[in-house]
């Protein structure tokens, strides 16, 4: 998740730091930090471990609840992760044509930005993966964990192909903005119809592939959103317009679930992602800016804009280790041989605040040496020269390829270990060259000068 939140005080308010500029929405930040507390509360809930005398097992104790599939309506966050990205994305785009640049300087700073973290996370996960195996641990476990280590990587594939679209669905929206919109609806409909026939056909037919193709049309339509946002489109609309097409998208998403084919479960929905989606981000967003009042005095309180500050200066570093840390702590809790209370219980969940608040200690110390590659410079080094635009695309497919492999088939040692590679290869491509230094015979001396 993007992370350009950095100084997050109040235009014009003094606090021992230079305001914020007059055009930073600064309730988008508070939005984006919002969330990234909800994942990690959501991901450590879904994480329950029984042990018992047939050894260790790993359960979704969410998933017994009867309201969760629901629930999710309201607590799938994501869509508004690509809308909000969409905000931030097209500031930037805008803010990278104005300085003279092009859509290789765009893509470029963004595959860094994105990248150079995720390379910590792989080497670390394979290095990990490989000595449990050499340690011996059981198969099915040690698939579970790994899974689980990598189950957030989807969104960085997902967000690099949606970042790669942004120069040129910029265009698109700047010279037709909602016919734009509505094309990239019409595509996902169109693709959820294709998907769902086909898994109705008698020869087994995995109609999921074709799914893939909405990884563009969903998330690239919910970012779409996320430039209407930022143009200003959804101020024009009173607090009870916001609110009555937020609950009409929610009434569509009871006709597309109970009375239609799509998922209830809106973490069904996402990988490959349908159009549900769209309109859970839709009623997010809605809402949003029909709280926008209250959200912006929340934003104008000092300790409000502190957390805003560490959570939305690391947001990618904490996105990414959260898991793995979560399964780490938990590994140390199973060595020191703590008590676990049976997942789902009444003494399971009365534990979890305590769990909450370590995780995000032990997150955030991680963060520590961690965050520096995420807030690493990706200006060109005095000297360099940008790369050939070949080379920028060239790195921004290899970079999409491994956290796709992980999306599809899950992590494992193997695919964390060249994932790494493609990684590390992906930001050499992207970063700036160095000119050529020939050496050059010196031109011989005049006779004048040999006088």
């Amino acid at each position: 998740m993007p992370s350009n939140a950095l100084k997050l005080q109040p235009a014009g308010e003094h606090t021992g730091n230079a305001a914020v500029p007059a055009s930073r929405d600064l309730v988008v930040d508070l939005v984006r930090v919002a969330c990234m507390f909800a994942v990690v509360a959501v991901h450590l809930l879904m994480m329950g471990i029984s042990v018992g005398p047939a050894g260790i097992a790993v359960v979704n104790p969410l998933t017994d609840l009867s309201w969760f599939a629901q629930g999710t309506w309201f607590g799938q966050v994501m869509p508004l992760f690509f809308v909000v990205g969409g905000f931030a994305s097209l500031t930037s785009w805008r803010s990278v044509r104005r300085r003279g640049g092009d859509a290789g300087d765009y893509l470029r700073a963004r595959v860094l930005r994105l990248v150079r973290p995720t390379i910590a996370l792989y080497v670390f996960l394979a290095a990990a993966l490989w000595c449990a195996t050499a340690a011996g641990v059981p198969g099915d476990l040690l698939a579970v964990i790994a899974a689980g280590a990598g189950v957030q990587l989807w969104f960085l594939a997902a967000y690099l192909i949606c970042q790669a679209m942004v120069p040129l669905m910029a265009r698109f929206h700047d010279a037709a903005p909602y016919r734009t919109a509505a094309v990239l609806a019409g595509c996902a409909v169109a693709v959820d119809a294709v998907r769902l026939g086909l898994e109705r056909n008698p020869w087994g037919f995995d109609s999921n592939p074709i799914g893939l193709l909405n990884m563009v049309f969903v998330w690239g339509l919910l970012q779409q959103l996320g430039f209407l946002y930022a143009d200003g489109v959804f101020d024009r609309f009173s607090r009870l317009a916001l609110v009555s097409a937020a609950a009409g998208c929610y009434l569509a998403l009871a006709l597309m679930t109970h009375g239609g084919p799509y998922p209830v479960d809106m973490l069904g929905n996402q990988n490959p992602p349908m159009f549900p989606l769209v309109l859970v981000g839709l009623a997010h967003l809605l809402l949003l800016k029909a709280a926008y009042p209250v959200l912006q005095r929340w934003v104008r309180l000092g300790w409000v804009q502190k957390v805003m500050f560490v959570v939305g200066s690391r947001a990618m570093t904490i996105y990414l280790w959260h898991l793995p840390l979560i399964i780490a702590m938990f590994g140390a809790a199973l060595l020191l041989r703590l008590p676990f209370p049976e997942p789902a219980g009444t003494e399971w969940w009365l534990s979890r605040p305590a769990f909450y608040v370590a995780a995000w200690a032990i997150v955030l110390l991680a963060c520590v040496p961690l965050v520096r590659l995420e807030l690493a410079s990706t200006a060109l080094a005095p000297g360099s020269r940008r790369p050939a635009m070949w080379r920028i695309a060239v790195g921004t497919v290899l970079a999409i390829v491994p956290p796709f492999v992980v999306m599809r088939t899950a992590l494992d040692p193997v695919n964390a270990s060249w994932g790494s590679v493609l990684l590390v290869v992906a930001v050499v491509l992207v970063s700036g060259k160095t000119p050529d230094r020939r050496w050059k015979t010196p031109a011989p001396l005049s006779g004048t000068a040999l006088r």
